[in-house]
């Protein structure tokens, strides 16, 4: 095992190396290229055997991966924002065709108005596809989410295209000291792809095809049940994944001092590690507040949000992202949760970071001193009601 000091892009881009694709289909976009420079750079020096394909565009990226993927070999793209939104009709026909495809976006902002800099609202307005969702908090996560990624999906209870996200530029460009694993510890973890869901002259078989009204459902229902396979198959992944690695990771959840917490709030992503900053002071002030980080989006964590909540007093969600006309995507996901439990807990909305506006200090000790009033509202962090019009 080596260390390094890697940027969250650099640092995905080693664990795809490890995991070994045979297939890349590359488009850049702002603030994922350099994953995709450093994997041809990879190419070329001989370090990754694989077929580097240059399209033209993000729509081509995931199509190529597709066609790739039906031939029966392990395939990577990735994106970001407009590119991801490109790709949506793609993302279904992936999803549909049970290829378990690896991509990486990065978080970005959408347009209009054009902005590069980083929030979810282009994962998270895309969380019906039929994708696993994975959120990412550092940059050693995201090396060891681009090896688990691949044994989760190309699992046969699985078959399920898996989409890794990294914050844009807060994690897709900060560089911290990460740990490289040696490739035989990877190939002792993952195994070679192997599927029938193929192209195979010797056995011929319909692939892509089409389902009228007494069928369809049926295929539907299957992808579905393929997603909440998953959650078995991330703990199982984990589990084998720590003795070798010396990382054990928590499921589709993570906890931070939410054990007696009265207010804990619930995020995703690279923020976590400001509130838990947060979260500690507050401790230390005699304020009893936890944070909860979801791990996955999908599959979503209903049970497990739900047993880590379920005595405290408030609790708030933090995201970067806004269902236009509602609340954000992540809170009605959270409130599911608890309305299916029976769980009458006051909850707040705050929205924030969109356009990769900065979330400070003084914004999550507000958070948490709204939490202490009970009240469920949506608030827009570091704006006034009715100020912008």
């Amino acid at each position: 095992m080596s260390r390094e000091f890697l940027s969250g892009n650099e640092a995905f881009a080693y664990g795809i190396r490890l995991a070994s694709p045979q297939v890349i289909s590359a488009y850049p976009i702002t603030p994922q290229t350099i994953v995709v420079e450093r994997l041809s750079e990879m190419v070329e020096d001989g370090s990754l055997k694989s077929e580097f394909i240059h399209v033209e565009s993000e729509h081509s990226a995931l199509s190529c991966a597709m066609g790739a993927s039906a031939t029966g070999v392990r395939t990577f793209t990735a994106t970001s924002s407009q590119g991801l939104l490109y790709m949506a009709e793609c993302l279904v026909y992936a999803s549909g065709g049970r290829f378990p495809i690896v991509m990486m976006n990065a978080n970005r902002s959408t347009a209009l108005p054009w902005n590069i800099y980083g929030d979810q609202r282009d994962s998270l307005s895309l969380l019906d596809c039929g994708w696993i969702q994975a959120y990412a908090k550092d940059a050693q996560e995201s090396l060891d989410l681009a090896i688990l990624s691949y044994y989760i999906a190309e699992h046969p209870k699985v078959s399920t295209p898996f989409m890794v996200n990294l914050d844009g530029f807060h994690l897709t460009h900060t560089y911290e000291v990460v740990d490289v694993p040696e490739p035989k510890l990877v190939k002792d973890f993952l195994p070679d792809y192997n599927t029938d869901n193929k192209i195979d002259f010797e056995n011929p078989k319909n692939i892509a095809f089409s389902a009228g009204p007494e069928h369809n459902f049926a295929f539907k229902y299957k992808e579905h049940i393929g997603i909440l396979n998953a959650m078995e198959i991330i703990s199982e992944a984990e589990q084998k994944f720590a003795p070798l690695f010396g990382r054990q990771y928590s499921g589709l959840v993570e906890t931070y001092r939410c054990d007696n917490a009265d207010y804990i709030l619930i995020t995703l992503g690279s923020i976590f590690g400001l509130c838990s900053d947060v979260a500690d002071e507050l401790r230390d002030e005699g304020t009893k507040v936890g944070v909860l980080r979801l791990r996955y989006m999908r599959p979503f964590p209903n049970n497990e949000i739900v047993g880590i909540v379920r005595n405290s007093k408030a609790i708030a969600v933090l995201e970067k992202d806004i269902s236009f006309g509602n609340e954000g995507t992540v809170y009605t996901n959270v409130n599911s949760a608890l309305q299916k439990a029976g769980i009458a807990i006051p909850s707040l909305n705050f929205i924030g970071g969109l356009g990769g506006r900065d979330i400070s200090e003084e914004d999550i000790r507000e958070i948490f001193s709204k939490l202490s009033q009970g009240k469920t509202a949506v608030h827009f962090i570091g704006i006034e009601e009715g100020a912008i019009t």
